[in-house]
């Protein structure tokens, strides 16, 4: 059982191809444009540690949608410390929530750490399932996930059309040409424009205030140009 308080332009325009799973709106759909996911107002904002000021506007919309349609969760029922560090496994529950992915009866990819009782194993075998990470020995449930790691994880897991070069005026780009793809595809996308104008910092620890504003934002751009172009 998960231990959480809270389950209840200018751009390149997004192509997202499901191929093993579908969001709930998708069988309504082969290729035309999304309804929205996220509703236009929250319904409740439980989180007294983000509030609705110049600084924190999009946070706060942001956390307060996708913990009312149950993709995030708080650290207590009052708190949701956007500041503190994002742990891989709850990365893993916020994506697979996020994607709607099938969390029950799927294939376990055999983390050593992530036996079936985990509180996240579903999420985590979840992803496995669909190709967003890979099976292996752990998984490091408890551990910081990276800036470059979830740049892969949100470009594989939307399906997002990865970018072919490498244009921001980034200066700390990794040594890894796919991780850079991963990357640039996110700005290109608009949902990243890095730490400063020059840096990505993508060995600096994921926050769970960050990854709640990469989901939100791509979750916002199907009122615009999100399109479903198949499903299976």
């Amino acid at each position: 059982m998960v231990n959480i308080y809270s389950i209840t332009k200018g751009q390149r325009s997004m192509k997202i191809k499901h191929t093993k799973y579908a969001w709930a709106f998708a069988t309504a759909l082969a290729v035309a444009p999304c309804v929205a996911v996220i509703p236009t107002e929250a319904a409740s904002m439980p989180f007294v540690d983000i509030t609705n000021n110049n600084s924190e506007t999009e946070l706060y919309h942001a956390v307060s949608e996708l913990y009312n349609k149950g993709i995030v969760f708080g650290t207590t029922p009052s708190t949701f410390s956007p500041y503190q560090q994002l742990t891989r496994g709850e990365a893993a529950y916020f994506l697979a929530q996020a994607l709607q992915l099938q969390t029950n009866n799927v294939d376990n990819p055999g983390f050593s750490d992530v036996p079936t009782s985990h509180q996240y194993y579903g999420y985590i075998a979840a992803l496995a399932a669909n190709g967003i990470i890979q099976k292996g020995n752990q998984f490091n449930p408890d551990a910081s996930i990276k800036r470059s790691q979830m740049a892969k994880m949100l470009t594989l897991g939307f399906h997002l059309q990865q970018a072919t070069s490498l244009t921001a005026p980034f200066t700390d780009f990794t040594k890894d040409v796919e991780t850079n793809r991963y990357i640039q595809t996110l700005v290109d996308y608009g949902i990243t424009q890095g730490t400063s104008a020059t840096t990505f910092s993508p060995y600096t620890d994921v926050r769970r205030g960050q990854m709640a504003l990469f989901l939100y934002r791509i979750l916002q751009k199907n009122n615009n140009d999100l399109y479903i172009i198949g499903v299976e």
